[in-house]
């Protein structure tokens, strides 16, 4: 393997980390605080914690899901 090619690899799988990590931890600390919010205001008794950050954490998978298959097809360029 050309050092080219090894060096392209490792920066496309750092890239993917990072958007990963990204993604999981972006989403979920959005839901919770929106959640907290959400509480807050309405008095939910954490009900809205639990769901923000549920939405969070699916928003989090759909995303990493959507990164992957772009970076797992993106080896024509």
């Amino acid at each position: 393997m050309s050092e080219p090619s090894k060096n392209r690899q490792l920066m496309k799988a750092f890239a993917l980390m990072t958007t990963i990590s990204s993604y999981l931890v972006g989403s979920i600390i959005l839901g919770v605080f929106g959640g907290r919010w959400i509480d807050d205001r309405f008095d939910g008794g954490g009900l809205y914690l639990v769901l923000g950050m549920l939405v969070g954490l699916a928003t989090a998978i759909y995303g990493i899901f959507k990164a992957v298959q772009q970076f797992m097809g993106d080896d024509s360029a």
